[in-house]
């Protein structure tokens, strides 16, 4: 009970002291308003009242670094004649490190208590030259007798798993940053991987985690990403360059002599033994810009080998194919979705679909492809295209489709084959039927060859008979004529004809309306395409490769009548369907380069983002394409 009653006095206490407190205030002082550049100042903001006060986390002031490091909260009960107060202080404190030697203003800072705004004073610091001091500034310490190193406070490390590798191959590599976790890090540039000859990924962040490395605890933290090689030859990866604030010790001055105690906790050779580590809010930290680089990574890049399979892209992994179709039954002209997979590890960058062995018979339509990664940077995954192929004639199966990659294992081009896939097609040109032998009714009697005894029950008995002379040519016949072979064989011979322009005539109804919808789709897609690419967030990747396809198709919409396929027009052909002049010519070389280079691995060594010139000029020179 006794425990109660004074939570409950509590309550009341801090209750009456919130209804009864002063109005809000606020004040700011710089702990020295002289200094020299290097050494840092504190400020401290302290602001008096109820509420939450906000203030900010960063300062702008030119010539001046200003960075909140600390923050205090005290309440303080008071006992008067107007009853119990209760006042409530936060301090703000930050860290001001000068940049260069002058005089510079800290401007006011609008903090806000509640619903009310309180400015801060304007206050001027002085800055001298490191060497000197300006008059009236602090003596000298002396000469220094300790530094810190970066390299005692930060380490970066490049991982490359493999020594060797084949042109194109994807190669994963790790990017290893650590920090003292005392000096406060802050990237200002984040780690790029700099070299020639090959191409890099988006770097993908992959944890972090403490480890004590030669004694020293660091907090590391992992990068993904992976290289590709753009040519054979002997490269070196690297160095990975970074930059980053660090929050250091000021180099001290040299320590009056004195007895060692072995109980002594400060160690001369450990610069993070300094007191500025125990009392992080003391004036002994300031913050410097360090650069951070990686020893380089050799890496030796063998090319492919020659002879690769027909329906070789540049694939290069460890990968499996997996083939469905549907529907199953169809007529002649219609449509079949034929489902690849391609799973494993690889370059799925240059992984295109599979090819059509065999297209007699077949039509085939433009295939469309979506990726599922397994992983962060995109090495392992499935890839599936969807390819549409319409039978023009009646067929058993499916052809088979066959796609090929390089095994870097094995150093050998690996060729996969789609299962053998049965299907029914109906329709089309069915085989023709003699007509002439399923005539109704059974076949008559050869002309001439009734019986005797009905053609002489059929003659009268005459007294005087004519004698005939010789025997006629012909044997006449009062059967009717519709029992004559003849007969319907002359039949036969318009109504064979009326089938067979019926069949004609379906035929080229179909192929011209095949025809029409791969116009109206290609037409489609180059609409669509024009629409991507007048986005601003579509990567260099995949605004070039949608600049190709789209000249491509426009290509393919010019030579209709020939049926060319888009996915075969490469630069000569466009330029010589539009009439292109050698300016043009050489632009339009120029933009499928770029594309194929994007294509190649997945990322460029050049700026991540198309510049608005450059893609004023792609869209002058595809809408110019007419």
């Amino acid at each position: 009970m006794g425990r109660a009653f004074l939570i409950g006095i509590a309550a009341g206490i801090f209750a009456a002291g919130f209804a009864f407190a002063d109005s809000p205030s606020v004040t700011a002082v710089l702990s020295n308003s002289e200094t020299a550049v290097g050494e840092t100042v504190e400020l401290q903001i302290k602001v008096t009242g109820p509420g939450d006060p906000q203030a900010p986390e960063q300062i702008p002031a030119e010539g001046l670094e200003i960075y909140r490091t600390g923050e205090d909260a005290s309440s303080e009960i008071k006992f008067g004649a107007g009853g119990m107060q209760v006042t409530r202080s936060v301090t703000y404190t930050y860290t001001v490190l000068p940049k260069s030697a002058g005089r510079f203003t800290i401007p006011p800072q609008t903090i806000r208590v509640g619903n009310n705004s309180l400015p801060t004073p304007e206050l001027t610091l002085n800055v001298a030259d490191a060497p000197g001091r300006s008059s009236g500034a602090r003596p000298s310490r002396g000469t220094q007798s300790q530094s810190v190193r970066a390299s005692d406070l930060v380490f970066a490390e490049l991982v490359v798993p493999k020594k060797t590798a084949f042109v194109g191959e994807i190669v994963p590599v790790q990017i290893r940053m650590g920090f003292d976790p005392r000096v406060r890090p802050r990237l200002i540039e984040p780690p790029e991987i700099t070299g020639q000859g090959f191409t890099a990924q988006k770097l993908q962040e992959g944890g972090q985690n403490s480890e004590t490395i030669n004694g020293r605890p660091y907090d590391v933290v992992t990068y993904k990403t992976a290289i590709a090689a753009a040519r054979a030859g002997k490269f070196e990866v690297g160095p990975v360059k970074a930059r980053a604030q660090l929050l250091v010790p000021r180099a001290r001055s040299a320590p009056r002599p004195r007895s060692r105690s072995p109980f002594d906790l400060f160690d001369l050779n450990d610069p993070f033994s300094d007191p500025f580590f125990s009392n992080p809010f003391a004036q002994m930290g300031e913050r410097r810009d360090v650069e951070i680089k990686s020893e380089p990574v050799a890496l030796e890049v063998k090319p492919l080998p020659p002879n690769a399979p027909p329906s070789f892209s540049g694939a290069i992994g460890n990968l499996t194919m997996t083939t469905d179709a549907k529907p199953n039954s169809v007529q002649v002209g219609d449509p079949i979705t034929v489902t690849t997979a391609i799973s494993g590890r690889g370059n799925f960058d240059r992984v295109n679909a599979p090819v059509v062995e065999d297209e007699r018979g077949w039509h085939k339509y433009p295939p469309s492809s979506k990726f599922k990664q397994d992983d962060e940077v995109g090495i392992s995954g499935t890839k599936t295209f969807e390819t549409v192929l319409s039978p023009n004639e009646k067929k058993q199966s499916l052809p088979l489709l066959a796609f090929s990659y390089f095994d870097p294992v094995k150093e050998q081009y690996v060729t996969l084959h789609s299962e053998t896939i049965p299907i029914t097609v109906q329709g089309g040109t069915a085989a023709t039927q003699n007509i002439a032998t399923t005539q109704p009714g059974s076949p008559t009697p050869a002309i001439g060859t009734r019986p005797a005894s009905a053609a002489q029950s059929t003659a009268k008995a005459q007294d005087i008979l004519y004698q005939l002379t010789e025997r006629p040519r012909t044997a006449e016949s009062f059967a009717p004529i519709y029992t004559h072979r003849v007969f319907w064989g002359a039949q036969g011979i318009p109504l064979l004809a009326l089938v067979g322009f019926a069949v004609w005539r379906i035929r080229k109804a179909g192929i011209n309306n095949r025809q029409a919808q791969r116009i109206a789709a290609l037409h489609h897609e180059a609409a669509e395409l024009m629409h991507n690419l007048r986005r601003k967030d579509a990567s260099p990747r995949e605004y070039y490769a949608e600049a190709s396809r789209i000249i491509r198709v426009k290509t393919a919409l010019a030579s209709a009548s020939s049926g060319i396929d888009p996915n075969i027009v490469d630069a000569e052909t466009a330029a010589h369907t539009f009439h292109l002049n050698s300016d043009e010519r050489d632009r339009l070389r120029r933009l499928f380069e770029q594309s194929d280079e994007w294509q190649y691995s997945g990322a460029h060594n050049g700026p991540g983002r198309i510049s608005q010139e450059n893609r004023r000029e792609v869209l002058e020179l595809i809408e110019n394409l007419k």
